[in-house]
């Protein structure tokens, strides 16, 4: 297989589909490699992983979800169910109990800018600006509000507006300048956090979205004008669409069953959720109405809009092949089919899709994945994407992090580079660290 990173050694980049690789974390093997290429190098960040992951048991009484009813015949189910796909099928009303590992660490990159943030410890998020040479040192935001941290994520055309999920609601950040202090809703009370050293930003808390019965948001999503956020709970079946200016949420609820997951398209046309219970619902936001998808109680594990906002990825619990959802229609029609897309990488290794992630360009994704195989634990695989006229991968080669063993707890995709992608990942080995993927 090409591109094996062996062990010991760690991946620093991709230089046109090959991975460069060296045998151990210094900012002096980056500017080697691609530090003359770029302009700069992009340092690792250390930080205490303190037992991110945690088991969940969450039972759920499928008796009475709403049902869409289909020409087709498979009770709400749409598009092309294919074998290779054949874990979706028609919704059952059978209870289920589920055991879901749900990752509470998260990482975002800001829409515009060099600026990276990342769940450091469970009550705090670490923000760090890589084009502020003067500030080597991350600027940690932490508050009595802000408590189990669970999600991130910056908030499009927001200036530095950071939304982060936490037990009992949403905290959300904006940064403040000498002369300039980020605004309060009326009410609000602001936070302040003392700036990083060597910077001059301050960032406050100036609002807190407090969830209706007090649950711990888990699952975040701006929509792509940042006017409005939707959340949601593990602990609900509904999310809340928020009016950010106002303060003001509204809940929107569609079956019985736990949110685990929401997703915003890009354009704004449609959305996504999901529930631990294994059926996904397909969403128009003019109206607010939904097509229902079942995959026979195993759970949704990652979801990525393509960048028309047409097209959707979708990972499947126990399962080395990904599913693409195609809109046949302009919105508002809700009309889609599904297809596999094949990794026959991992399936050749026995292995299941963990995470993924997919850059603003549609060219590379990112795959996390476990399976039988020691060789590859803890590997992330990279594909080269295409998406003409249907989804496609060609793998790359796998990324190694630091340390021993180490795991990907999260990673996150940036596009503000002309030569391609930064890819940045927080290892349970205690680092965060950007890959710069440079193919054009």
């Amino acid at each position: 297989m090409p591109s094996f990173p062996p062990p010991g050694s760690l991946t620093v980049c991709e230089i046109r589909r090959e991975m460069v690789v060296a045998d151990s974390l210094s900012d002096s093997h980056a500017k080697d490699a691609y530090g003359k290429l770029l302009g700069t190098v992009f340092s690792p960040i250390p930080f205490e992983p303190n037992a991110l992951l945690v088991n969940t048991d969450i039972p759920y009484d499928d008796g009475n979800r709403d049902v869409v009813p289909s020409s087709d015949g498979l009770g709400g189910v749409k598009g092309s169910l294919l074998k290779c796909l054949s874990a979706i099928t028609r919704i059952t009303r059978e209870p289920v109990k589920l055991q879901s590992k749900i990752s509470v660490h998260a990482i975002s990159w800001h829409q515009h800018k060099h600026i990276l943030a990342f769940i450091s410890g469970p009550n705090q998020v670490s923000v760090h600006d890589f084009d502020d040479l003067d500030c080597r040192d991350p600027c940690i935001l932490s508050s009595e509000s802000q408590r189990g941290v669970q999600m991130l994520d910056w908030r499009p055309n927001g200036g530095r507006t950071l939304a982060v999920a936490c037990k009992g609601g949403v905290c959300i950040w904006s940064a403040s300048y000498p002369g300039n202090s980020a605004s309060l809703r009326s009410g609000s009370a602001s936070f302040l956090v003392t700036p990083a050293r060597g910077s001059g930003i301050r960032w406050a808390m100036v609002d807190f979205l407090r969830s209706p019965n007090g649950e711990t948001v888990t699952s975040l999503s701006w929509s792509p004008n940042g006017r409005n956020l939707v959340s949601a709970s593990s602990e609900s079946s509904s999310f809340i669409i928020w009016d950010i200016a106002q303060g003001t949420g509204t809940p929107i609820r569609r079956g019985f069953g736990a949110i685990s997951m929401l997703k915003w398209s890009p354009t704004g046309d449609y959305f996504f959720s999901a529930k631990f219970d294994g059926t996904f619902y397909l969403w128009e936001t003019s109206t607010w109405t939904s097509e229902t998808w079942s995959s026979s109680g195993e759970p949704v594990q990652g979801a990525v809009w393509g960048p028309d906002g047409r097209s959707l990825l979708l990972a499947f619990s126990k399962s080395p092949t990904l599913g693409s959802v195609h809109f046949a229609s302009r919105p508002p029609l809700l009309d889609a089919h599904l297809l596999p897309v094949d990794l026959p990488e991992l399936a050749s290794m026995g292995a299941s899709v963990e995470m993924i992630a997919w850059d603003a360009s549609g060219e590379r994704l990112a795959v996390s994945f476990t399976g039988n195989d020691d060789n590859y634990d803890g590997l992330i695989a990279v594909y080269d994407t295409r998406r003409t006229p249907l989804i496609s991968s060609s793998f790359i080669g796998f990324i190694r992090g630091p340390g021993e063993r180490p795991k990907a707890l999260a990673f996150s995709f940036h596009n503000n580079l002309k030569q391609g992608p930064l890819l940045s990942v927080s290892w349970s080995s205690g680092w965060c660290c950007t890959y710069p993927l440079i193919f054009r």
